[in-house]
């Protein structure tokens, strides 16, 4: 671990933060925070023939929150480098939810070339593995 002249040790978080040690921090967040109908857009976009998982969460969803871990660590995996993840808080980016249809939390899109190809609603941890496993 890094110290400072002074023999301290940096806390453990900070180490990922200091890019002239030559080594950024390797698990970082992989999730892209979606606002609104034009950053979904431009974020469907920017995917090209990648596949984008999108997750349709809320804060007060009770399902949403014990699925939400797994999803970020499928957003770790690096067998998942390749696969786009996105966020969507139905609250917060209303414009996305009823653009989308959305009627229950959790529900998960699955897009390619800015086409959806797959959904599923529930918190199937399972399930969802699988469908990103042969959609990928």
């Amino acid at each position: 671990m890094p110290t400072f002249s002074t023999g301290k040790r940096l806390p453990f978080l900070s180490v990922g933060l200091f890019v002239g040690l030559g080594k950024l921090q390797e698990n970082f967040e992989m999730i892209i925070v979606i606002e609104d109908k034009a950053s979904f857009e431009s974020n469907l976009k920017n995917a090209g023939n990648r596949l984008v998982v999108v997750d349709f969460t809320a804060t007060w969803c009770g399902p949403c929150q014990i699925i939400a871990p797994f999803f970020k660590a499928l957003s770790e995996n690096p067998d998942n480098k390749n696969v786009v993840f996105l966020k969507v808080d139905v609250d917060e980016a209303a414009d996305v939810a009823a653009l989308c249809g959305i009627s229950c939390m959790p529900t998960f899109y699955f897009y390619k070339a800015g086409q959806k190809i797959n959904e599923f609603a529930g918190s199937n941890k399972e399930k969802l593995e699988q469908f990103i496993i042969n959609l990928r």
